[in-house]
This record gives structure tokens, sequence and C-alpha cells, in this order.
């Protein structure tokens, strides 16, 4: 199976995360350390600032009357965006949630999934900037939990012992699947009436998914709308598209390791990349990009 290769289209990033395509058809992309979400127009891939979040922007969606939920990692809240341009909080997670927030996919009614990371990520790097709280020799990270926010702003955990939820996105059955960085797997459940999570299990074991072979370390996840889902590939350096079990089916080839992925209504498949995650590098070398396959 031959790979597509990315072709870089926006540079200068900090660390792009959250691709997604907005209401308006435009790609928008959280920057973490320029603190700002950017609009991304995709006839020209010009780039310019449209929120800017001093917490630090993570996932994104949109309720269904159009304004934008996106993610303020260090302080743990939801914001919105009101059709004014004003900036309030949608919902306080900070009892709800341990480390910072993450990720996040919003659903057809405007119900917000989001993930954290279980544990205090950004305080251990200040006490050792060289250290890998996550990947490093003898870490074993405390798991992290899945938390609903309803339309009104309501937050109820509905599910814990993941290990570090990342991307998340949902299937046409209703189906949540979220990646589990560490355990390196998409896991699945089945939402209730009550906005509850019920039946979960592993939808893609991914030990043999990676762009190389390999084991594969999800990040961002999005779904392709045929009940496939397109899963970022940060130690290879790409994203493939893996069907319920793990087979990979399509692979994307990247310039440098992908953090997360996204698709627009073109079907492109878009790749927020950077020369690293660490936070110590990427907050003052802008070596991220967005690269596109077609």
């Amino acid at each position: 199976m031959a790979a597509m290769e990315a072709a870089t289209v926006v540079r200068d990033l900090h660390f792009g995360e959250s691709p997604c395509a907005g209401p308006d058809g435009a790609l928008y992309v959280s920057d973490f350390y320029a603190r700002e979400v950017l609009r991304i127009d995709p006839s020209t891939w010009r780039a310019r600032p449209c929120l800017s979040v001093p917490g630090q922007p993570s996932g994104m969606g949109w309720l269904p009357d159009g304004r934008m939920l996106v993610v303020s990692m260090r302080d743990r809240r939801l914001l919105r965006r009101e059709p004014d341009g004003s900036v309030v909080t949608h919902a306080d997670l900070g009892e709800v949630t341990t480390g910072a927030a993450n990720d996040m996919w919003v659903d057809a009614a405007g119900r917000a999934w989001v993930g954290d990371f279980g544990f205090d990520f950004y305080g251990l790097l200040e006490r050792d900037p060289g250290s890998d709280p996550l990947f490093g020799p003898g870490t074993d990270p405390p798991t992290a939990s899945i938390t609903r926010v309803d339309t009104d702003g309501t937050v109820t955990t509905v599910a814990d012992g993941l290990r570090f939820p990342n991307g998340t996105t949902q299937l046409s059955d209703g189906t949540l699947a979220v990646a589990e960085t560490v355990g390196g797997c998409l896991t699945a459940f089945t939402p209730d009436a009550d906005g509850g999570l019920t039946d979960r299990r592993i939808w893609a074991d991914l030990s043999a998914s990676g762009v190389d072979g390999g084991r594969l370390l999800p990040d961002g996840i999005a779904g392709d709308g045929e009940d496939r889902i397109w899963v970022s590939d940060p130690t290879a350096g790409g994203a493939v598209l893996v069907e319920a079990g793990g087979r990979v089916r399509e692979t994307v080839r990247t310039s440098q390791p992908c953090f997360a992925v996204g698709m627009l209504a073109s079907g492109a498949v878009v790749c927020c990349t950077a020369a690293t995650s660490s936070p110590t590098i990427a907050a003052v070398r802008r070596t991220g990009r967005i690269e596109v396959a077609a």
C-alpha cells in the first residue's frame, strides 16, 4: 500500500493541535504556545489568529447555533465565543479534572466530551525541564477521565481509568471513540439516552498500526465519514486510516512528527506536525506546520 505524501501549506506555528473544519468551511487549529486559535482559509492557506486563549487552547467544536467552544488547558475551563466576539466561560472543569484539560469532541446536540491529563504534567516539567513525564524511563502516569459538558454548562465525569485520553471523535451509530495515547489503542463507548457512557471496549488495538508497521501511540484522531478513523502517529511521522480492529487502510507521511489530524469537506487530510511535543522546546521554537494530503 503506497503512502500519500503530505505537502506543507502553513509554517511557523509553535505547536498545532485539534485541526477541524468550522461551520463556515474554514480550518481551525489551536496553536498551544502562541496561546491562540487560528482560522485558515483552505483556498489560500492564509492563517490568521481569531481567538486568544491565555490558558492555552486545545480541543474545539461548535454548538448547534454556531458558537465556538474551545478548551483552555491550564486553567481547566471550557470557553465559549459569543456572536459579538466576546469570550465567556461555558464550564469550569477544575473540580472534575486533574492536571490540564485536553482534547474534545462536541456532538450534534452540543454536548462536549473533554479528556484530561490525569496528573500535573506541566508542573513536573517546570521542576525538571529535561524529563519526559509521559514516556520517559520508568514513568507510569496515572489514568485520567472523560468529562461531559452539557449545553447549560453542567459537568459530569462519565468515564475514568483511561491511559491519557486524547483525540476524540464519533461514528455514525453514535459510538464515541477516544485515543488512549499511553494505552496505544482507540477505546469506544456507547452514549446512552441520559448522556452516560456504556459498553466500554477496545475499538482498535494499534500495536501494529503505525506508519512504519510498529506500535502507534495515538494523539489526535478524526473520523473519515465512513466509520473509519484517521489516527496521528507522532513516532513515525504521519497518519493512518484504520478500521475497527486496527487494520490500516490508508497512510499519509509527513515531514516531521504528526500530533493531530483532521479532515476538510473536500476530503483533504490535515496533519499538524512539529519537531517535538516538548513544551520546553515547542514554546520557544516555531517548528509547527500544517501539512495536507489530498
